[in-house]
């Protein structure tokens, strides 16, 4: 793994966009910057990627844990993938792997961890879902958070993105919606 570097970034919400009071919610987001192996050409066995996946989660997704005031409640995953890469790079740093180490530091996860990958310029912003770790039509936990790193991802890199939250959105009032298919 080549590894660039890091962000750890920590919002703490007290009031909702009108300024009422809410909460307190805290919403973790944990980036790593690595080298994408495949950058500039196309190869069928991404699985390097899948265990690259994994290990990144082990080793950030317990300190964004951490950092929450609260217990973990929603989760979220992304991956922007650098110019010279492929969505399918992206894809296979979230899904296969990613998982596992996500589920056992929030202590659950039932439900699927929303997810989002795309392929991007140094600099662009993620949006990233947040979904309720075992409810998954806990309407009140759809939530997003926006990230960036400056400075990435360079052409032949990936930003991995691992988001944590320990509420719902500032003051929710969707969650007793009749659920309509």
């Amino acid at each position: 793994m080549k590894l660039r570097k890091t962000v750890i970034i920590k919002e703490s919400i007290e009031t909702d966009e009108n300024g009422k009071a809410c909460g307190p919610i805290t919403r973790v987001v944990a980036m790593a910057v690595v080298q994408n192996p495949f950058a500039g050409g196309f190869v069928e066995d991404l699985s390097p990627l899948f265990d690259l996946g994994g290990q990144l989660g082990e080793r950030l997704m317990g300190q964004a844990v951490e950092m929450l005031a609260g217990p973990p409640v929603s989760y979220g995953k992304a991956a922007i993938v650098g110019v010279g890469g492929d969505l399918e790079h992206g894809g296979a740093m979230i899904h296969p792997k990613l998982g596992k180490p996500m589920r056992a530091a929030v202590g659950g996860g039932k439900a699927l961890i929303p997810s989002n990958a795309k392929v991007a310029a140094i600099g662009a912003a993620m949006d990233i879902p947040l979904g309720h770790k075992d409810e998954a039509w806990s309407f009140d936990n759809f939530d997003t958070i926006t990230v960036m790193v400056a400075d990435a991802p360079r052409a032949d890199e990936i930003v991995l993105c691992m988001a944590v939250s320990d509420g719902p959105r500032p003051r929710p009032r969707v969650g007793d919606a009749p659920i309509i298919d």
